[in-house]
């Protein structure tokens, strides 16, 4: 038996090969029922997102590992060859501490987001309710969702914004205390500027305007938000109603001049204005911070902002690296002391099946006899049967904590002839396959 990840994400393969292992949920069943199939495959678990496409499994030959590449090949429809230049493949040790990083948002595009830990509960839990888990499979993914909570409640990862886009929200919130009910005024209709929007309708604000030199794609955008869609020539009566603008057109000049936003601050009354300009060119005329009531961020500014925090993250990896570390040996040292029970059992058990075999015997030999000479023979047989498997089941413990343990086991079912079932997990042994 052994554990083994087969997989490829953002960084090994480009869009155009990821997107052939986007797998819809009915999709990621017949997958895993599929891999259940082949000989050798014990059990399985598909975590498949927009970046990565991974299959955990635990296997029970060596020759299953080319049968689920071939089925990923065919699938996928990429010849072998060519399939194998994306793929990475972690086995034991490593294929425990890389669910770990995934968990822990330490091996996603954005470092330290949340989603991933989401996405790895629920490939979990629809491969447990598909039957095609097992126990190895159980501990393993249930304590890897234990890791990623515990990484990001000791070391706050996602706690500074490291996106443009959410980076100025989080700005927004702070300079506007809180964007609940808030109103947004979008100039232009790039994507940047609608994905700013998505995050600030996730925070709560109240609405969203639309201003753009093409009414029509004003509208087409308004739309996708259930906003309102406004003339660009209207665009300084609306700033009077809002309270975040997020500006990004294609313009080669400004096109929130000084002296007509002074006019728009003085009908305000002081009230605060957030202002993101996340176009280059710039958009906004720089002046216009200077002026009572205006807090504004140009695309520098917020690219600042993300640089300091993606170096907090950074140092927060560096804590979580010694946190998942922590966690992968004791995770191992724990399922190493597991993997032996099944055989100190059966060996006890058979030890036991000879003794009072044995005593029956010699009993029936010796005839009559006292309850004294019954209890010194008894006790000499336990004595003796107990030190003789003593060292062994003691010396067996000692060895799974290392990388051959399971072997130990394996070797002694093979000598003692013993019968076990339960499914036993992998080796302790490091490396990269």
């Amino acid at each position: 038996m052994f554990l083994i990840v087969i997989g490829l994400n953002h960084r090994t393969a480009p869009v155009e090969v990821r997107e052939r292992f986007s797998f819809s949920e009915s999709q990621v069943q017949e997958v895993l029922e599929e891999l259940r199939a082949k000989a050798g495959v014990e059990s399985v678990v598909l975590i498949s997102t927009c970046n990565r496409t991974e299959f955990y499994m635990f296997l029970s030959k060596e020759i299953a590992r080319t049968a689920v590449i071939e089925v990923l090949s065919r699938r996928a429809r990429l010849e072998f060859a060519e399939l194998k230049r994306y793929l990475y493949v972690y086995t034991e040790n490593d294929c425990v501490r890389h669910l770990f990083r995934v968990a822990a948002g330490l091996d996603s595009m954005i470092l330290g987001e949340t989603q991933i830990l989401g996405q790895v509960k629920e490939a979990y839990q629809l491969a447990h309710n598909c039957g095609a888990t097992g126990s190895y499979l159980n501990a393993l993914f249930q304590q890897a969702l234990a890791v990623g909570k515990r990484v990001r409640t000791e070391t706050e990862i996602d706690k500074n914004a490291v996106s443009v886009s959410y980076a100025a929200v989080e700005l927004a919130k702070q300079a506007l205390g809180g964007i609940e009910g808030k109103i947004v005024l979008i100039i232009g209709a790039g994507k940047m500027s609608e994905l700013t929007v998505k995050h600030l309708m996730a925070n709560g604000v109240a609405g969203v305007i639309v201003s753009n030199r093409s009414f029509e794609n004003a509208q087409e955008l308004a739309a996708r938000f259930g906003g309102k869609a406004v003339r660009f020539d209207e665009l300084y009566y609306w700033m009077e109603q809002a309270d975040i603008v997020i500006s990004c057109t294609a313009a080669s000049h400004y096109v929130i001049h000084a002296r007509e936003m002074e006019k728009v601050t003085d009908k305000r009354g002081g009230e605060k204005i957030f202002l993101i300009d996340i176009a280059v060119p710039r958009d906004v005329e720089p002046e216009v911070a200077r002026l009572p009531g205006v807090v504004l961020y140009d695309i520098d500014a917020l690219q600042n902002v993300v640089d300091a925090n993606l170096a907090e993250r950074r140092r927060a990896a560096a804590q979580a690296d010694k946190i998942i570390e922590e966690e992968v040996e004791e995770f191992l040292r724990r399922q190493a002391a597991l993997a032996v029970v099944p055989t100190i059992v059966a060996l006890k058990k058979l030890g036991d099946e000879i003794k009072q075999k044995e005593l029956r015997r010699a009993l029936n030999r010796l005839g009559d006899l006292s309850d004294y000479e019954r209890k010194v023979i008894m006790s000499l047989v336990n004595s003796v049967t107990n030190q003789l498997l003593h060292e062994p089941v003691r010396r067996l413990k000692d060895l799974a904590m290392t990388s051959q343990g399971h072997f130990y086991a394996e070797a002694v079912q093979k000598l003692f002839n013993l019968e076990v079932t339960a499914e036993a997990p992998p080796a302790a042994a490091k490396g990269k396959g």
